[in-house]
């Protein structure tokens, strides 16, 4: 990632997140041949090994090598705040087959000998097909790998918005980039990433999509080619606590004021979770939840918050004291 780019008034006003299942499906097939990226998502790798050695990524690959830029097409920015996975792919098979077939031959051009392949040459023969068959493999990918752990990612995504909303409300364009990546930085109404070589074309006012992912971890990348709208890709807060059967362990004396299930809600709430997550986490039911949320909330040890159709329940200073010892 490197550039500068420098923002006018209209595209501030149109800066906005989102949520992109079809970016962390990209990043969870890059992650799976990504030795530095399995960190964090050593369960998960367990967890799909063998869903994952079923499916063939080969195409993928192909056109996104390690070092590499796969083909702009596909991926699109998200153009809702939380669409579905369905919504980005129909945007991917609207691609016109010249415009496919020009991208995609690019991005075989970054691996010698690929066009000329067996693989290479029957995509560029059929662009079209290439197209429809890419899109059918991200939703097999998904189907294996992601959707069953998507109320887990989702949540951390959501919770990663709602923390840098905050930030942008409380000290605006500067404390909001600066928390992004530390390779971001914002001056004189300009976005910075370290080591810029040159400055890009202006957004004219189309503003910038930022969109959190798991899966992109260290990295942040962007995309600026037109016809889309320019978009940054950045590490998610709380991936390193994503896998975690359980949230931290409750204080026997949280537990005897709060009860075991509260204790250990109140007590795993390091960033804001929705009910579903808070659920998965601790393996009770949505209803159990609820009802104990209520009353954490209604003892002022809780706060929530709505962002779009999710509410997302975090510590309050009061809360944040008892988890902390600072009561006992």
């Amino acid at each position: 990632m490197s550039f500068r780019m420098r923002f006018a008034a209209e595209d501030l006003l149109r800066c906005r997140f989102a949520i992109s299942p079809l970016r962390e499906t990209q990043g969870a097939i890059r992650t799976l041949s990504r030795p530095d990226r399995h960190g964090y998502h050593l369960p998960w790798l367990r967890q799909v090994r063998g869903a994952a050695a079923g499916l063939d990524l080969a195409p993928l690959w192909l056109l996104a090598p390690d070092h590499g830029h796969p083909p702009d097409f596909l991926h699109p920015p998200p153009q809702a705040p939380l669409g579905t996975l369905d919504d980005e792919l129909d945007v991917v098979r609207a691609t016109d087959p010249d415009e496919a077939h020009r991208q995609i031959q690019a991005a075989l051009a970054q691996t010698p000998g690929a066009e000329h392949g067996k693989r290479g040459r029957a995509m560029l023969a059929d662009p079209a097909g290439t197209v429809r068959q890419l899109a059918g493999l991200y939703e097999h990918v998904w189907a294996a790998l992601l959707a069953p752990h998507w109320p887990r990612l989702r949540a951390v995504l959501e919770a990663d918005i709602a923390y840098h909303a905050r930030r942008l409300a409380d000290g605006g364009m500067q404390r909001l980039f600066t928390a992004l990546h530390p390779k971001l930085s914002w001056s004189e109404g300009a976005l910075t990433a370290a080591g810029h070589t040159s400055h890009l074309p202006d957004f004219n006012g189309q503003g910038l999509v930022l969109v959190p992912s798991v899966f992109f971890w260290p990295e942040a990348g962007n995309a600026f080619d037109p016809p889309w709208q320019p978009t940054v890709v950045y590490p998610a807060r709380g991936i390193g606590g994503l896998w975690a059967e359980t949230g931290p362990t409750a204080s026997a004396a949280m537990i005897a004021l709060l009860g075991a299930n509260r204790a250990a809600i109140l007590s795993g709430l390091d960033a804001p979770s929705t009910t579903t997550a808070l659920a998965h986490r601790h393996a009770l039911a949505l209803s159990s939840v609820s009802a104990h949320l209520a009353v954490l909330r209604d003892a002022g040890l809780l706060a929530s918050r709505r962002y779009g159709h999710q509410v997302l329940y975090e510590r309050t200073p009061l809360g944040i004291a008892l988890t902390t010892g600072g009561l006992f």
